[in-house]
């Protein structure tokens, strides 16, 4: 990917995320950018093509992110905390229009971003129980894989039932108690007391 195509991959993802994808043509993501549809049509075959390539770069970004805090070498608590803040940020320009428009209208680019979302919640999960099981901060009896398949499930499961509004889904109070009941199920008990150091500023950073 060259430059000019990451330009408007990233212009047009705020562009899906602000207005959803159905209502944004190629003429709109065109006349946005200031080129002609003729240089739009040079980077990406028709629509479809193109929402393919702008969820392509998001997922490379999330991974990116999810690196840089593997990176810090951090407690496995710590790791959650911070996966907690990004997701937190990452509410804030939610669309889910966006994503209900993928759903509807691009089936097959749906059930790819979801295989995708899938893979990445259960290895981020899947390495972080373990981590946390060698550091003794969560409990040593529990299943790994499975755990890291439920918190796949549960997730998922958060966006598609109607128990919870999006609006309410995406709040941070709503979110936050659904991170905090989910690891307080698999801490030990020194991974408690720890947590119980971190909840204060968690709750504090986050509002």
């Amino acid at each position: 990917m060259n430059k000019k195509q990451g330009y408007i991959l990233e212009k047009t993802e705020r562009m899906y995320r602000r207005y959803g994808i159905k209502s944004v043509t190629m003429d709109d993501v065109a006349r946005e950018l200031g080129i002609s549809k003729k240089t739009l049509y040079e980077y990406f075959n028709d629509k479809e093509d193109l929402i393919s390539k702008v969820l392509d770069q998001a997922f490379v970004l999330h991974q990116n992110r999810i690196k840089l805090i593997e990176a810090r070498h951090l407690n496995a608590i710590e790791e959650m905390l911070e996966l907690y803040r990004m997701i937190h940020h990452m509410f804030i320009d939610y669309n889910p229009s966006m994503e209900y428009d993928i759903h509807k209208y691009y089936p097959a680019l749906f059930l790819k971003l979801q295989e995708i979302r899938r893979k990445s919640i259960f290895d981020f999960a899947y390495k972080n129980l373990n981590k946390g099981k060698k550091e003794k901060l969560y409990r040593k009896d529990i299943n790994t894989r499975i755990i890291a398949r439920l918190q796949v499930f549960q997730v998922e499961n958060l966006f598609e039932s109607d128990l919870f509004s999006i609006q309410e889904i995406t709040t941070i109070k709503v979110f936050r108690e659904f991170f905090i009941y989910n690891l307080l199920g698999i801490l030990s008990t020194e991974g408690r007391n720890i947590f119980n150091v971190h909840i204060q500023n968690l709750k504090a950073s986050t509002g």
